[in-house]
């Protein structure tokens, strides 16, 4: 278990790195720490190995205060922590096993590992741990040897081997080509899965943190703004912010009166459960998916748009569209075999009531989350 309690961290020149963190994270669980650059994601990672000190605020590590580690008990708590990052940091003119190896016994000299003077019980660790992540038959091939993907398997064998109590991973999949990604992010949860350690993933790919995550902390600025399942983030962002950080939504202005949404163009949408939103000007998030168009033809009581561009992308069609007062939307829907829309269409924009956001008219509240 990792518990930040008001953590922050301050360098030297006054930047903020981590502004006041509480987190936690359970046994066994998977984290995937997302924002943008300089939002404090790897540095809230190197703060569990100590890599970074912290500024203020206690950081516990399975129940011991890692805070004030130093000298030998740093040393030691650090080799309970493997770690994965963008660069592989393979010897890459040695085999894929030695570099395994390197990491059973920390201690020695890699010349003494190049040299074979490692026990037996280690080379059965290094083996075990490369055919955990798939690539045992590499072994004995030099790093050099492999493909991209594989040599950040052995990199994942390396840091497993060692049977850590926490697993760090900042950006380990940045450096690999599309396919690649995909191939590692299934084998990474799978690992993750079997193997059972705590793991914290830093990414700035938010696909990637929802297809393998148990739980999602979207940071800004130094500041977590919402940690939930990535279902729990999509469907039901704490804030703006949170809303248009992960995936596509379109942010609309209206007013609340008595349960009813009204735009500005007087357009109404009513639902039960929105009484409880207390009256005035709030900001509404539409997800592309979460707009239904309807034809001229239909007469469908809804926001009058005008459609301005659509790009066609196999499954899904996105859509450009004007609202009649001025603000510009987009609208995806499953590709249809006969396109009716064209550009300059008018067409009627209903909701989908049960699955938008409204939030408060500066966006930190989310009036929808229980």
């Amino acid at each position: 278990m990792i518990v930040f309690d008001h953590v922050s961290k301050v360098y030297p020149n006054g930047t903020v790195g981590l502004d006041d963190v509480c987190l936690r994270i359970d046994d066994g669980e998977f984290v995937a720490i997302i924002g943008r650059s300089g939002a404090g994601k790897s540095t809230l990672l190197r703060a569990v190995n100590r890599m970074h000190q912290i500024t203020s605020g206690t950081l516990m590590v399975n129940g011991t205060d890692v805070t004030g580690l130093s000298g030998k008990r740093l040393r030691q708590f650090r080799r309970g922590i493997g770690m994965v990052f963008q660069s592989f940091n393979l010897v890459t003119r040695t085999s894929v096993i030695k570099n395994v190896l390197a990491a059973c016994v920390p201690d020695m000299p890699f010349w003494r590992v190049l040299l074979g003077a490692f026990r037996k019980e280690d080379k059965i660790k290094a083996l075990e741990s490369l055919d955990k992540v798939g690539i045992l038959d590499k072994a004995y091939m030099r790093a050099d040897q492999l493909s991209g993907g594989q040599q950040q398997r052995v990199a994942l064998a390396r840091a497993i081997v060692i049977k850590p109590d926490v697993l760090l991973m900042d950006e380990p999949l940045s450096n690999l080509d599309a396919k690649l990604r995909l191939e590692m992010r299934q084998a990474i949860r799978k690992i993750q899965r079997e193997v059972g350690i705590t793991t914290v993933y830093v990414t700035h790919d938010q696909e990637e943190a929802m297809s393998i995550s148990d739980t999602i902390a979207v940071m800004n600025a130094g500041k977590i703004q919402h940690i939930g399942t990535p279902r729990d983030i999509y469907q039901r962002p704490a804030n703006t912010f949170v809303a248009t950080f992960i995936g596509r939504t379109n942010i609309l202005d209206a007013r609340m009166e008595q349960g009813t949404l009204v735009f500005p163009t007087g357009e109404r949408f009513t639902r039960d459960s929105w009484r409880t939103i207390p009256d005035g000007p709030v900001k509404v998030s539409v997800r592309p998916e979460e707009f239904v168009v309807h034809h001229a033809d239909e007469k469908a009581g809804g926001l009058s748009a005008v459609l301005e561009d659509s790009v066609y992308l196999g499954l899904n069609t996105h859509y450009y569209l004007k609202l009649t007062g001025g603000a510009s939307v987009e609208l995806i829907q499953e590709s249809a075999i006969d396109e009716k829309l064209e550009p300059g269409s008018a067409v009627t924009l209903t909701l989908k009531e049960e699955k938008i956001n409204i939030f408060s008219e500066d966006g930190t509240k989310n009036y929808l989350r229980v």
